[in-house]
């Protein structure tokens, strides 16, 4: 019974340290957003911006983990192949033409706030 109580109050104590919930951002909030590497931010610039920073387009926005979380519990593998089949409204590659797999990858993980 002693080592219930001490598994649970582990959880309870594991639990405090967890991540708030993530709240959603505004577009201004995302277009203020921009990759630490330069070469990144170049890309990102020319080819995600225009899209992920504009509510209207259907794209999650940069930066909000309401949207990105649930996509990416599928996998970075599962949105690697998105950007670069295309996906729903976005074309193959992401507009993107001078994007290599890893810069694909770097922009996805800044796109969907898991690049720290």
């Amino acid at each position: 019974m002693r080592s219930v109580v001490l598994l649970g109050a582990a959880a309870l104590l594991a639990g405090c340290h967890a991540e708030p919930p993530p709240k959603p951002l505004t577009p201004q909030q995302s277009a203020a957003l921009k990759p630490a590497n330069a070469k990144l931010a170049g890309l990102y610039e020319q080819a995600c911006k225009s899209c992920h920073t504009v509510a209207d387009t259907g794209a999650p926005l940069t930066g909000d983990r309401t949207k990105w979380d649930p996509r990416w519990a599928k996998g970075e593998e599962a949105l690697l192949n998105s950007a670069v089949q295309g996906f729903r409204g976005m074309p193959a590659g992401g507009q993107c033409f001078a994007c290599t797999p890893d810069d694909y990858r770097g922009l996805i993980r800044f796109m969907a706030g898991r690049d720290k």
